[in-house]
């Protein structure tokens, strides 16, 4: 049997988890008793994060710290740290604000002035128009006074007839002197941009954040924080102390904050700039670059796609070099380890503003993938429709069907991730997210292949704190603590069995920055989603990669560990000339291409690549396919690892192998719909069934053993883990697919006490019912948190060897007793119970526990978002057996 499905039988998995644990300031006893509540939930990790800290590095800060620490050595737990002060990081804990001022953020921005010749002797005021604030902009020294450096002044003559931009366009930088420009005006109507840089620029929150692009501006982010973290746990480093989370750094150059279609192009934005770039850009484009920096801002068609391309190629490349591989480094060189996540939200990942400009390469440095999910950002059922939330209406298709494949692809094909993602989750939810919601978000995350989990969060303050609810333990105040060990355990078994492997997957799917930048794109999560809802795996790659570590052996590419059988393109106007020359060799090579509706007409750059289209149309391994077929066409071709008899767009699915151990997991991710069908995996031999909250192994019975078929029925809610391997037998029970011959109706008057989370167990009896309801409808209990107890007894006529509950439904946790001894825990459907050899015959007593969330006494805002559950049992309640 393999090691790793031994250790989970065991009870030896390794843990996954590392929650946040904020940190206010609180006396040693109640950071000690928090440090206790995490460990007996099943949790050997923990994450600090000090944003709420009145004293971050100082004395107060150290002293909790060393206590965290104290108890984490105590108790063998690893100790994580938010690298900053503040979200997001790069404040550098404040230091930035004394540092000097070529370390602060830069920016590049644009104004312009309307001109009309023929006007020989003409002068304009460049410093007094760039000090009005309007459009904040900067660059050379030999030109600066004040604040403002410039760049670049170019004319741009209009259409006298509409004002339009035309081609002829001159370059005035040279007339600049003392802030003024002095230029003979040609005949005819001219706008004047000015280009320049300078500090102002930028989101407001963030006006004293470092300049993720300079290398020595991060390097006081190191200073301040990583080496006085160094100096005082040196010798805890790579044992205690397991390494450092950046939360969200971006390059927050818009004015509002989490505009996520902050890019080129945006009016009136500034751009991300440093010192580097005008060396960078003239190398690119030639020495007279700044000739065409104002389309950056105005629309030339292929001409600005171009200069937009170059511009987002350079700074994704400089903030990966400057701030995630220099922190990665650092790191490294001292044996931790460098996590966390840039935010992703609604395609920004490819963008300015709050985004990092390229998902792939603002993680590269990181020692995991990482991604978040708050916010309700991803809400069962809503994969198609947006949903409205705090910061909008989301992206629902990228948050479904793209960001979780989009973190899992980088902790796949980038060697020193060694597979592992890392998802924040659970956060900004409010009280109305319980256990049941928070294990259909596991699921979606696991399915995919996220392996490593930062819940959000315990906190220390005093209840009731309103910070991004829920929180786990709430000062003892969350009535489903008790049971949020069982998701934990549910977590990490899982996490165990899909990690220290190597990833199954038919195809690769090209990521979209550089042709977004380039021109009209297709996101890449459209043909992901065609693919999972008919249950092709896929990895989003990075062009990067392809051009440099990928290859085509056997007409399949290879990544890393990963190997795809074909590679699917996006509809792009343009990419990069170097991907299309190299996508004609991968075709030589016999690796089938896909460009999904159409082929690009243009390289990224303006370089010429005719040859390499005409080529690329005419190849006998290369397709063009509608969106809506490519999943048939893939088929009809054999490109496909798992087959489903029936269409079902809700399932997912995952494939993971282990030298001796295959692992297909599989979720039903609809909220309503039970799915029913029929799954033929590529293995041959026996099939076992593993139920990671029992921690069981049973074996399954298949419908036909040539194809190994195997029947599957998944109720909303409800995953599955199935195993192929060797030596399984003689630690699996009976067959999991039981007949059962007899099935009750059990009709019964219920006796219902309540308990909230302080007086648990000590009840307070409420009355009688005599048809199962909602709880907190009106006439009941609406403002009930806590726990629901219902007592009842009924005969029962047959001696049984097995017997199963059903519930029915349930809102949300429940626990059950049969003739006082306890049967189970399930933390969401479908809530079914072994009853076995505890059912008797004659007169038997049912003891049930549910309870619910704390939105029905805490009705917070984070709450209002979402449609709120009944509270209780509401059956019906069947009992079956094996007479």
């Amino acid at each position: 049997m393999t090691n790793r499905l031994m250790e989970v039988l065991k009870g030896e998995e390794h843990n996954y988890i590392l929650p946040f644990l904020w940190q206010h300031g609180e006396e040693e006893q109640v950071i000690r008793e928090e440090m206790a509540r995490v460990d007996e939930a099943g949790i050997s990790a923990v994450c600090v994060e000090a944003r709420p800290h009145p004293d971050f590095l100082g004395p107060k800060w150290w002293t909790d710290m060393d206590i965290i620490m104290d108890e984490a050595r105590k108790r063998g737990m690893k100790v994580w740290l938010l690298d900053d002060d503040h979200f997001p990081t790069g404040h550098a804990a404040g230091k930035i604000h004394e540092a000097p001022e070529e370390l602060h953020r830069l920016f590049l921005g644009e104004r312009y002035i309307d001109t009309l010749g023929p006007a020989k002797g003409a002068s304009f005021l460049l410093d007094t128009l760039l000090m009005t604030g309007l459009r904040p902009t900067i660059s050379y020294p030999q030109h600066a006074k004040g604040k403002n450096q410039l760049v670049s002044a170019v004319a741009v003559r209009r259409d006298p007839s509409n004002g339009t931009l035309m081609s002829d366009c001159v370059d005035i930088t040279e007339h600049v002197q003392d802030g003024i420009l002095y230029w003979d005006i040609p005949e005819g109507y001219w706008r004047v941009f000015i280009i320049s840089a300078n500090k102002e620029g930028g989101s407001k929150a963030q006006e004293d954040y470092l300049n993720p692009l300079d290398r020595a501006s991060v390097r006081i982010l190191i200073n301040t924080v990583y080496e006085a973290v160094y100096e005082r746990y040196q010798a805890d480093f790579g044992k205690t102390f397991a390494g450092f989370f950046s939360d969200e750094p971006g390059f927050y150059n818009d004015p509002i904050t989490f505009d996520f279609n902050s890019r080129p192009g945006k009016p009136g934005v500034s751009l991300p700039w440093s010192l580097e770039i005008p060396a960078l850009l003239e190398q690119a484009l030639g020495e007279d670059y700044r000739k065409d920096l104002y389309l950056l801002w105005q629309n030339e068609k292929e001409r600005s796609h171009t200069i937009r391309y170059t511009y987002m190629n350079i700074v994704s490349k400089l903030y990966a070099d400057n701030f995630c591989n220099q922190i990665g480094d650092w790191c490294r060189a001292r044996g931790v380890e460098y996590i966390g996540h840039v935010l992703e939200d609604n395609n920004v990942h490819a963008r300015l503003g709050p985004g990092a400009g390229h998902f792939f390469r603002s993680l590269w440095g990181q020692d995991m993938s990482g991604l978040d999910v708050v916010l309700w950002q991803i809400v069962p059922g809503f994969d198609q429709l947006s949903f409205r939330t705090t910061s909008g209406e989301t992206d629902s298709l990228f948050f479904h069907y793209g960001l979780a494949k989009l973190a899992v692809s980088l902790g796949h094909i980038d060697p020193k991730k060694q597979g592992r993602t890392m998802c924040e989750l659970y956060g900004a939810y409010g009280w109305t997210e319980g256990l049941k919601l928070m294990k259909w978000l596991t699921d979606h995350m696991l399915v995919r292949g996220v392996n490593y989990f930062v819940p959000h969060a315990f906190t220390q303050k005093p209840f009731l704190d309103p910070d991004c609810p829920p929180h786990m333990y709430a000062g003892g105040k969350n009535p489903q603590y008790r049971y949020y060990k069982h998701l934990n355990q549910y977590m990490n078994r899982i996490s165990h069995l899909i990690s220290g492997g190597r990833h199954m997957a038919t195809a690769g799917v090209v990521y979209h920055a550089e042709a977004e930048w380039s021109g009209e794109a297709m996101y890449f999560q459209e043909p992901v989603k065609e693919l999972m809802q008919h249950q092709i795996d896929c990895d989003i790659l990075p062009i990067d990669v392809l051009l440099d570590g990928a290859s085509v052996r056997d007409g399949r590419l290879h990544v890393h560990l990963e190997d795809y059988t074909c590679l699917i393109l996006p509809n792009a106007d343009a990419l990069p000339a170097a991907l299309l020359q190299r996508l004609v060799r991968f075709a030589d090579q016999g690796l089938a291409i896909y460009f999904v509706d159409g082929m690009p007409k243009r390289s990224s750059e303006g370089i010429e690549v005719a040859g390499e289209l005409l080529c690329l149309a005419s190849h006998r391994n290369v397709k063009k396919v509608a969106l809506n077929k490519l999943s048939q066409d893939l088929v009809s071709n054999g490109y496909f690892d798992i087959q489903v008899r029936s269409h079902e767009p809700y399932l997912r699915h995952y494939h993971y192998v282990h030298p001796d151990l295959d692992v297909f997991m599989f979720f039903n991710e609809s909220p309503h719909n039970t799915i029913r069908t029929e799954v033929v995996l590529p293995v041959k031999g026996a099939i076992y069934a593993y139920d990671a909250f029992l921690n069981r192994l049973r074996c399954l019975n298949l419908l036909d053993t040539d194809l190994n078929s195997v029947s599957l029925t998944l109720c909303p809610y409800e995953s599955i883990v199935l195993l192929h391997g060797n030596n399984f037998d003689s630690y699996a029970i009976d067959p999991a697919d039981m007949e059962f011959n007899q099935i009750s109706d059990l009709h019964a008057k219920w006796m219902v006490s309540t308990a909230d989370a302080e007086h648990y167990p000590h009840f307070v009896e409420w009355g009688q019912l005599s048809t199962l309801t909602n709880m907190s409808s009106p006439d009941y209990l609406p403002y009930f948190s806590g726990t629901f107890r219902y007592e009842t007894q009924f005969e029962w006529q047959y001696l049984v060897n097995h017997a199963l509950l059903d519930l029915g439904k349930v809102y949300e946790t429940a626990e059950v007793w049969l003739n006082g001894e306890h049967v189970g825990v399930r933390i969401c459907p479908p809530y079914h119970f072994e009853l076995n050899e505890l059912l008797k015959k004659g007169l038997n007593m049912l003891t049930i526990e549910v309870t619910n969330t704390l939105v029905k006494d805490k009705q917070d805002f984070l709450s209002s978002f979402a449609q709120q559950e009944p509270s209780g049992l509401m059956g019906p309640i069947w009992i079956s057996s094996n007479k």
